[in-house]
């Protein structure tokens, strides 16, 4: 009896204004907000951590045409990007300075649809109750957590991976 084959996809992590850029669009950003903390008990399960970690909450708003186009709430830990809090974030997004200059060697990656709630729908501009796809991604470099990020996209985003 042969075991049945295993099956693979890969997914790179896009620099979302390259993506939106190689799809003919013009690619904007906008910071919603950005502030430091003790990341709470979820986001410290998500990383596997039994305490407090200094992190930085980022959310923001990529644009495409002056249009929505995903909607990121972020956490970046401080401990293994002690540099990010000097990052423009007006000037460059969370997600364009992290995938170039902290690479990772581990990443867990999630989608799953939602029903857009009221303030998600406002600020993706669609309606409440709008199917929505979420990634949800975490890395890591070694046992020490990078980032974790909840990407909310537009209706119709689609996210293409090719072997």
């Amino acid at each position: 009896m042969r075991p049945e084959p295993v099956t693979r996809a890969t997914v790179d992590i896009p620099i979302t204004r390259r993506e939106v850029e190689q799809k003919g669009g013009r690619y904007g950003h906008q910071l919603i907000s950005s502030s430091v903390s003790d990341a709470p008990r979820n986001i410290q399960a998500t990383f596997e951590l039994s305490g407090p970690h200094k992190m930085q909450r980022v959310e923001a708003l990529h644009l495409s045409d002056g249009r929505p186009y995903i909607f990121e709430d972020r956490w970046i830990s401080l401990e293994t990007c002690p540099e990010f809090p000097k990052v423009d974030l007006a000037e460059q997004s969370a997600n364009e300075w992290l995938v170039l200059k902290k690479p990772y060697d581990r990443c867990d990656l999630r989608f799953y649809a939602i029903a857009a709630d009221a303030q998600v729908a406002d600020l993706l501009q669609t309606e409440i109750g709008a199917s929505l796809l979420v990634i949800e991604r975490t890395t890591w470099i070694d046992d020490a957590p990078i980032t974790t990020v909840k990407a909310i996209t537009t209706p119709g985003y689609q996210l293409l991976t090719s072997s």
